[in-house]
């Protein structure tokens, strides 16, 4: 007795498999993506370390400049007791936007908060990806590898002919340069509130909140990025549970 498969059945059939190989082969890519990221991005940090303390090296050991390890472990420990907190809180808050690719750019090149995460998260707006995702993770890193070209190219005038140019310019202008990074956040946070208001609403409420309150400066930064996302996350879960009763 012969049993006949259904030529639409079969069709929907191979589709299926098709699409299961293709997601498949999307996840293996992507994994290796991660896999060279965590490689390259190592090995330049590493190697931008080595380098960065090649200079004190030669200059303490050589050259015969060295303060004393009682300056350096003293300068260490007041530099550290303010500024620690943050070697923790700024990997663990810009990962979501960054992912593992931007996350080893940013901190590779510097200039996270006033230049990689902007851009990171305009041009995630501007492409419609969702941060966290791997086309958020693609369209960060993108932005940030253009971004730090530009900045590279623009500092390379600036020490070039900088300091002349400034010179030229009236006091009334450089004085308001110092506007420059509340704009840019100014621009982002805009930026986000228009696709939820609320949201953009808690946001500056917290970061008042932590500006104006007794809140010690290391923990500023931290405690208004996760006062905003959980608050968010609350205020999201019970919009979706009203939206289901």
């Amino acid at each position: 007795m012969n049993m006949s498969i259904p030529a639409g059945r079969n069709q929907v059939s191979e589709s299926t498999i098709d699409t299961r190989e293709t997601s498949e082969e999307t996840i293996l890519d992507f994994e290796t993506f991660h896999t060279k990221s965590h490689f390259w991005g190592r090995l330049t940090i590493w190697s931008v370390i080595t380098l960065t303390l090649m200079v004190p090296l030669y200059l303490s050991f050589v050259l015969g400049f060295h303060p004393g390890w009682s300056a350096i472990l003293s300068g260490f420990a007041a530099y550290a007791s303010i500024i620690a907190i943050v070697w923790v809180v700024e990997p663990i808050s810009y990962y979501p936007v960054l992912g593992v690719s931007g996350t080893y750019l940013a901190f590779l090149t510097g200039n996270i908060g006033n230049m990689c995460l902007p851009c990171a998260s305009v041009a995630q707006s501007v492409v419609g990806a969702e941060p966290g995702t791997k086309k958020g993770e693609i369209t960060s890193t993108l932005a940030m590898a253009a971004a730090s070209f530009v900045n590279i190219m623009i500092i390379l005038f600036v020490i070039l002919g900088g300091s002349y140019l400034l010179s030229l310019l009236p006091a009334s202008i450089t004085d308001s340069f110092r506007f420059v990074l509340p704009a840019i956040f100014g621009g982002v946070i805009a930026q986000f509130a228009i696709q939820k208001p609320s949201w953009g609403a808690i946001g500056i409420a917290f970061g008042l909140f932590v500006n104006i309150g007794p809140i010690p400066r290391a923990f500023q930064t931290f405690l208004c990025v996760l006062g905003t996302i959980v608050v968010c996350m609350l205020l999201q879960k019970m919009k979706e549970q009203k939206d289901k009763a």
